[in-house]
């Protein structure tokens, strides 16, 4: 007997500012979390999955108490903080690839070493078509990295190319799994949401609009 597979549908959203040792969120990170739950409120969404580390956590429960509706509220540790993949330099390009190495060795090794493994997990967990005759809609509640991670694993690109996607707090990125079809990236690092102020927060100064 074939299992019917129906289509998933991720909204990934990265959590919203942070204080400067990451223990909670600013007002201005509160705000952006329930912009990020007011967007998503006509969403038929089936779960709001969070990584573990306060920011992300108290951007999930900001975001969900916008949804009025009883959604299962689930910590992940694959959608947590840690580098998911770690680039050979004969992978990189020349240009950049000292700039991206000494980007990847200021993280702890425990981030590094733990990666790899972590980063399969949340494939496994939150990509690819569902069982079922229904499509289904989950929000992921990450970081910076894992939203790169898995906007790289959509469009086949390189294991290294996470390194360079940058996403701002609570921006909005969705990517379409459907049976028999490659991956669709619907939406990047979208900001409609949020008000001029909030915008662009949590990216490098070089690369705000």
């Amino acid at each position: 007997m074939t299992t019917a597979t129906s289509a998933r549908f991720l909204y990934i959203a990265r959590h919203g500012e942070a204080s400067p040792d990451e223990t909670e969120l600013t007002g201005r990170g509160r705000r952006q979390a329930a912009l990020l739950g007011a967007r998503l409120r006509d969403v038929p969404l089936s779960a709001v999955h969070h990584g573990p580390l306060p920011r992300a956590t108290q951007t999930a429960r900001l975001a969900h108490e916008q949804l009025g509706r009883d959604i299962p509220l689930r910590v992940s540790e694959p959608a947590g903080d840690y580098v998911p993949y770690v680039p050979l330099r004969q992978e990189l390009p020349k240009e950049s690839a000292d700039r991206f190495l000494t980007f990847v060795e200021q993280f702890p090794e425990s981030e590094r070493s733990r990666g790899p493994e972590l980063a399969g997990a949340a494939q496994a967990r939150f990509t690819g078509p569902v069982d079922g005759d229904e499509p289904r809609h989950e929000l992921v509640v990450t970081h910076a990295f894992l939203a790169a991670w898995l906007v790289r694993d959509a469009l086949d690109a390189p294991a290294w190319r996470w390194l360079g996607l940058n996403h701002a707090n609570a921006a909005l990125t969705v990517i379409r799994y459907s049976p028999g079809r490659p991956a669709s990236l619907l939406m990047f690092n979208d900001m409609g949401h949020l008000p001029a102020d909030l915008r662009w927060t949590g990216f490098p100064p070089e690369l705000r609009a």
